[in-house]
């Protein structure tokens, strides 16, 4: 087990130490249900009045969060923002904890002529196919296939179960976790005169950039022709389909169940919570957010909040609903009033 002080841990994330600086922790935990040895943090004020209750021996407060009144016997660490220093401590725990890998484990099948550098790592009943390049330090995790002709670049991690068709190309720096089916054929059918439908070839292929994340059971389709993209610094979540086609611009987020129709660009910076569906052959502006189970039926131009299917203004949306709650007794008293003018 793992044990760490608070001076440590300050020197580590750039922190300030209020309290015994010679205080272990060997966990980390929520400030509600903190106990002794753990490491805990605060980022928002409402959560101020566990430091007087929680067990944690040591809190990674933000700094403006901090009062000489405060009432805690948890020692401080005073932090620009919490958030990210409980990030970048996990960070560095998560790379002694799981080291990276090398070498090549038994059974694997790789294709004759496929350059593995020494650093890499491929695990156990993977398939690594004809004219793969594969990157610096790349981490592909057993039972991964990975198709003809992919590209995979330096310091990827492909998780096990994760399948990627031929001619994908995977950037730097991403993390593509278990289950994600990366370049399978996008939904392309058309009916004959007598209603029968036929498939449309998809030879396009799929580019992932650089320091992208997938979630679990993600999908990304392969293109009809030319290429779906996913932007760099992207975070996808689990379960998000991706379809044909479609261009997703650089540091965006897509939450759980997201569902992206094909032929659609969402632009740079944007936030589609879960469940939001998107229809295909519309743009979605830069620094959009759509709100959980929003329907964007059609193109958003401007950033800004969404909400609502189909989606509308946040702030509209939300009065427009106290409204519909409502529906049933004004309908009632519309009703009087007729009855009444009768």
């Amino acid at each position: 087990m793992m044990q760490f002080t608070a001076e440590q841990i300050a020197a580590f994330v750039g922190g300030r130490v209020i309290g015994a600086p010679k205080v272990e922790v060997h966990d980390v935990s929520s400030i509600e249900a903190g106990k002794e040895g753990t490491l805990s943090y605060v980022t928002d004020a409402k959560y101020l009045p566990h430091l007087a209750t929680t067990a944690a021996s040591v809190v990674l407060l933000s700094k403006e969060l901090y009062s000489e009144t405060l009432a805690t016997s948890a020692t401080l660490i005073l932090v620009e923002n919490a958030r990210q220093a409980i990030g970048q401590l996990l960070q560095g725990v998560s790379e002694i904890l799981r080291p990276k890998k090398q070498g090549v484990e038994q059974p694997v099948y790789i294709a004759n002529g496929v350059s593995v550098p020494e650093d890499c790592y491929i695990g156990a009943f993977a398939y690594i196919g004809q004219h793969v390049k594969l990157g610096k330090g790349v981490q592909i995790y057993p039972q991964a296939y990975i198709g003809d002709h992919v590209t995979i670049g330096d310091n990827t991690i492909i998780y096990a179960g994760v399948k990627i068709y031929d001619y994908c190309q995977i950037g730097k720096d991403c993390i593509i976790h278990s289950g994600c089916v990366i370049g399978a054929d996008g939904f392309g059918f058309e009916p004959d005169a007598n209603g029968v439908n036929h498939k449309i070839p998809q030879i396009g292929s799929v580019i992932i950039a650089d320091d992208v994340e997938l979630g679990a059971n993600t999908t990304v389709d392969r293109a009809m022709m030319g290429n779906t993209y996913v932007g760099p610094n992207t975070k996808v979540d689990n379960l998000v389909q991706i379809a044909h086609n479609v261009q997703v611009g650089d540091s965006s987020f897509l939450c759980a169940q997201v569902g992206i129709a094909g032929s659609t660009t969402i632009g740079k910076h944007c936030i589609l919570a879960g469940q939001v569906g998107v229809a295909g052959h519309i743009t979605v502006a830069d620094n959009v957010i759509c709100g959980a189970q929003t329907g964007v039926a059609g193109s958003i131009r401007q950033a800004g909040q969404y909400q609502g299917s189909p989606a509308i203004d946040a702030m509209n949306w939300r009065r427009s609903s106290i409204v519909f709650k409502n529906l049933p007794d004004m309908q009632r008293d519309v009703n009087n009033l007729k009855k009444n003018a009768q």
